[in-house]
């Protein structure tokens, strides 16, 4: 025998009926014996609870809820070839008691809780001999079985208990009657001795096939539902979950008590006690395999948990106060106290010190809860032993489970790992013996966030998501984001790093995608699809989407944009930055936000700002790191500047050098920033603050290169067109230089923490003169490396180099995160 139960959505329409009822056709003919449960049509419970409260409101809208239930049934029927069959009258008959049921809740004012049972009972007592009388005209023995008949329960309405003993004498002497039918049985509700209605709760279909199945000896239990089975996680919020082929009764448990939906909590049970397999199917996907149940935890492969799922609006309650410790009694009363309130416990902890026991509830008895237990313990609150009931709420409940966790060392690590790395505070935790379950409270804003990061990190930690919101899509993050599509295959497949661009904007323009921006297109989304660009609008959906492992990177010189920094980071989001404005701001600014990195356990990067994709500032960090102390630097670092110097001559103008600079992207936007030493100032005070010395903007000593006049144009129009009238100046410059066989260069110096800038002429026996295009050069003196100076040189500007020091960052912290 086996025992199959369908759900609602598997008897949502007419087409859907036909195609299980030829299933079950096909199965019952090749031999199979089997009795059928089902659940009312989808969405019909929910439009008989609808009408039940508004009748009960006096809201006379509830006649037209239900004709649309009856119309609906009646439509149902109609499309399924029965209006000639009795079964056409049977449901309007129970639509006729029904109006009548709810006309006099519509007077009285009130459904109680044995009404609300008695309504919600028509779902499944017109769904099921629908079923029947359809599985009759294929020639099948079919029989509508009502459940009331022979599951029989206390008075407990709304969720009742089962009286095994006389259920199981009526369901073994009702199939002996009826051995050579097809049984088609109403799931969901019962009846007491007396013959009142009653209802096993939400998702007691699952429960009556079960309670059949063990009864029955049953050599399966299949549920039909509308997914594959079981999986690893919530699909609606975990895109990837996936399906989970074989788990263990306990695992079963522990995934439905803590929210998994495709399977009702005591439905198990039943099973477990006769080893019944479990199947779960899905009716639009009838060949999947599906998840199998059974007493057996599945031992191949090599995942560490099973699934990993959650229960939202929660509350932790806590008792404490020194009058616990060494005082027995105080656990006992507590649970006592709810449980006849009738106030399930989800979750306890208690501190060895026995100073405190705090436990999770569902939020909507919270103010029962704490009510009864100010109560309970009113005494021991008025002689101060103890503290009124502590709560804390808007919590959510977050379950890892999985049989195989007892032999595998690391998951509590790998858990709160994964969760601190993201700024998820854990509120409590429990984790019994057996090790089959860790559960964790947190806010409920973070469920999301820690279902996808829990789930990527223990079910595809083959790959890790990085998630990057990037402003500023011109030279540089254009060809950032060129870069990250061409190598993304390869990152996958070697680093197993899979980088998505959720969110891309300039100055205009702001396009957000949750599931990443298809890059080969990124320019069509931005210009054509994107909303208008406003700065703060951007951070506050780039926080409210809440993603694990999200980077923000800043490829602008925009310095309004740093001024949203420390809420980024406060949001645990970290930063990679080709944005000098941040670090060479006012040194405690700098310090501050290196202290909310901190804090907040991520990251806040700008290796680009000195050096664009030389490893500069990284090698600097490790020298002070390590114990050295830097004495001097000596710096050639504006790539512009190289480019300009290393191809100035007698035969070119300075303007002509400037224009070249500019266009091939190796100039801020406006070349004074570069021609001003401004651009070096950052740099410079950037390489001291990383060296150790807690320099000021105002402290560094700049020596002019532009005459006043270029810096007071009021445009860079009006600048360009200024360097016509000085171009004499130049040339003399040049000159002079050519005379001493020398090179003019634009050097940074840090000396005993005193930073300058000055234009020098050096000859060949310095380091600088033999520079290149665009390189930069920056010599450490340190106690190390007095004789013989640690040098690192490079490429210093342009967009490739830039963006991909801006590459490295990201992949540093996708490392991180991992």
């Amino acid at each position: 025998m086996k025992v199959l139960k369908f759900g609602g959505s598997s008897v949502g329409t007419p087409k859907r009926i036909a195609a299980l009822s030829r299933l079950i056709a096909e199965r019952y003919k090749s031999g199979q014996q089997m009795t059928v449960v089902f659940s009312a049509f989808q969405g019909v419970t929910d439009a008989l609870i609808q009408s039940a409260n508004e009748a009960a409101s006096a809201d006379i809208q509830y006649e037209t809820t239900i004709d649309t239930l009856e119309q609906r049934h009646l439509e149902t029927i109609q499309e399924l070839d029965l209006s000639q069959n009795a079964v056409r009258d049977e449901v309007l008959e129970n639509f006729n008691v029904l109006s009548n049921l709810l006309k006099g809740v519509y007077l009285v004012r009130e459904a109680s809780v044995r009404t609300m049972d008695y309504i919600l009972s028509f779902g499944e007592r017109n769904s099921a001999p629908i079923i029947a009388a359809y599985l009759q005209s294929l020639d099948l023995p079919a029989q509508y079985l009502d459940a009331r008949n022979i599951v029989k329960t206390n008075k407990e309405f709304g969720k009742a208990k089962v009286n095994f003993a006389k259920t199981e004498k009526l369901i073994r002497s009702h199939y002996q009657e009826h051995a050579d039918t097809l049984q088609i049985v109403t799931g969901f509700i019962a009846a007491d001795v007396g013959g009142l209605t009653t209802t096993l709760g939400r998702g007691g279909s699952d429960y009556t096939a079960a309670i059949i199945a063990n009864i029955l000896d049953a050599e399966v239990l299949e549920i039909w539902t509308d997914v594959d089975g079981v999986l690893t996680s919530n699909p609606r919020i975990v895109k990837n979950a996936y399906t989970i082929e074989a788990l263990s009764y306990d695992e079963a448990m522990e995934l439905s008590h803590f929210g998994a939906k495709v399977i009702y909590p005591p439905t198990i049970q039943p099973a477990l006690n006769k080893s019944i397999p479990i199947y779960i199917k899905n009716t639009f996907n009838p060949d999947f395999v599906g998840t199998l149940i059974s007493n057996k935890a599945p031992t191949e492969g090599k995942r560490k948990i099973t699934g990993v799922t959650a229960v939202s609006n929660i509350v932790l309650l806590t008792l404490e106060g020194s009058g616990m410790m060494g005082s027995p009694g105080f656990a006992a009363r507590m649970f006592s106290t709810l449980a006849n309130h009738k106030i399930n416990i989800v979750m306890i902890t208690q501190a060895s010190s026995e100073h405190s026991i705090c436990i999770a509830v569902d939020g909507h008895h919270s103010k029962k809860a704490i009510k009864a237990l100010n109560e309970a313990f009113v005494k021991e609150i008025e002689g101060q032993l103890i503290k009124p009931i502590k709560c804390e709420d808007d919590l959510s409940l977050v379950a890892v489970v999985g049989e195989k966790m007892k032999s595998v060392p690391g998951v509590s690590g790998s858990l709160f790992k994964a969760l601190g790395n993201n700024g998820i505070n854990v509120v409590a935790i429990a984790q019994g013996s057996s090790e089959l379950n860790i559960s964790i409270a947190i806010k409920r804003k973070d469920e999301h966030k820690a279902l996808n990061l829990i789930h990527d990190a223990f079910f595809l930690s083959d790959n890790k998501k990085l998630n990057v919101f990037l402003v500023g899509v011109g030279l540089i993050g254009g060809t950032l984001l060129n870069q990250i599509a061409e190598q993304k295959e390869r990152l996958i497949n070697e680093k197993h790093i899979d980088i998505r661009v959720i969110a891309l904007a300039n100055s205009t323009k702001m396009f957000f995608e949750e599931e990443g921006v298809d890059l080969t297109g990124w320019k069509s989304h931005l210009f054509d699809h994107g909303d208008n660009m406003d700065f703060t609008n951007f951070v506050d959906r780039m926080v409210d989407y809440n993603l694990a492992n999200s980077i923000f990177i800043d490829c602008t010189a925009n310095h309004h944009i740093t001024d949203f920094y420390p809420r980024i980071l406060e949001n645990n989001i970290s930063i990679a930055t080709a944005n000098k404005v941040a670090a060479s701001a006012p040194y405690q600014e700098y310090k501050s936000l290196h202290n909310l990195a901190l804090h907040h356990n991520v990251q806040f990067l700008y290796e680009t700002n000195v050096g664009a994709g030389l490893p500069v500032l990284s090698t600097l960090d490790g020298l002070v790191r390590s114990g050295d102390r830097v004495e001097r630097i000596d710096a050639v670092i504006s790539g512009s500047l190289s480019f300009i110097f290393n191809n100035y001559s007698p035969e070119k103008s300075f303007k002509e050098l400037i224009l070249a600079a500019r266009e091939k992207g190796y100039t801020e936007p406006d070349p004074r920033d570069d021609l001003s030493g401004q651009d070096i100032k950052r740099k410079i005070i950037i390489l001291s603050r990383v060296a150790g010395y807690p320099i000021e903007p105002e402290e560094v000593t700049i020596e002019a290169l532009l005459p006043q006049s270029c810096m007071e144009a009021e445009s860079i129009d009006d600048f360009l067109e200024e360097l016509d009238h000085h171009d004499d100046y130049f040339k003399s410059l040049i000159d002079t230089a050519h005379t001493q066989n020398a090179k003019l260069r634009y050097v940074a110096s840090l000396v005993d923490g005193k930073a300058t800038i000055s234009l020098e002429m050096v000859t060949s026996d310095s380091p600088f003169y033999h520079l290149d295009s665009t390189d930069n050069m920056v010599v450490f003196y340190t106690e190390r490396y007095k004789e013989r100076p640690l040098v690192v040189q490079g490429p210093g500007a342009g967009a490739h180099v830039t963006a991909a020091g801006v590459f490295a960052e990201i992949i540093q912290l996708g490392n991180y995160v991992v």
